[in-house]
């Protein structure tokens, strides 16, 4: 399947698992599923990861479930939310030879109302913390940080994330320029776009030009903490 945008069966189908989260929905529509979520997924994910490797050539992706594309299902057994299946579409390219989200990478979302595409690492196990504050303090590195920082934002409206904390943590100290990004235990850039840009037959080429955009926050994540 060649990938033209994200057909009508696709928004068909994430808005009906919005209005009919259950399973006897879910097993009703399984024709719907395969038309507008499994096949056109797996058509982007082919479109775009070579398209990724001009950003980044050590990205990987795998056009199928449980691969790049994300299972429908969701894992219930320690949420109380107990709804059976997610309302959107997940895609991932991870960066290196183990898929995880233990290395920097690009993601993607579309809902019925709006598309995500963010870039980098929403949250840092221990060790990636310990080094993702030394990079901050470090004079090089954290002047590098605020460049890169500096040149996402220049390139556009991006969301800058993972400040969750309210204290700084003991023992960090940086210049009042990057201090703030000790407050940070995750880092990541993000955009969102309306739900219709998905459909168009160029998405992939906008999707790059948003991930080309906003590398420079994961290519340091890649030099600083990933590496």
């Amino acid at each position: 399947m060649t990938f033209k945008g994200f057909p009508k069966e696709t928004f068909a189908f994430l808005e009906g698992i919005t209005a009919h989260n259950e399973k006897a929905w879910f097993e009703a529509n399984r024709d719907l599923y395969e038309a507008g979520y499994v096949a056109p997924a797996r058509a982007f994910v082919e479109a775009l990861g070579p398209k990724l490797k001009t950003i980044a050539p050590d990205v990987r992706f795998e056009p199928k479930v449980n691969g790049s594309l994300q299972r429908v299902n969701r894992d219930i057994r320690f949420s109380k939310d107990k709804r059976p299946y997610k309302e959107n579409l997940n895609c991932w390219f991870w960066i290196g030879d183990k898929k995880g989200w233990d290395q920097p990478g690009f993601w993607f979302s579309v809902s019925p109302k709006q598309v995500y595409l963010g870039v980098g690492m929403y949250h840092f196990d221990k060790e990636q913390l310990d080094s993702f504050r030394q990079s901050v303090i470090h004079p090089r590195s954290g002047k590098a940080l605020l460049a890169a920082v500096a040149k996402v934002e220049k390139a556009g409206k991006y969301e800058i994330g993972g400040k969750t904390r309210k204290l700084m943590p003991r023992g960090f100290e940086a210049d009042p320029d990057r201090a703030d990004y000790l407050l940070y235990e995750g880092l990541y850039t993000s955009i969102e776009l309306p739900a219709k840009s998905a459909a168009k037959s160029d998405f992939a080429d906008l999707c790059l030009k948003h991930y080309a955009a906003t590398w420079p926050i994961g290519k340091w994540l890649m030099d600083e903490v990933a590496s």
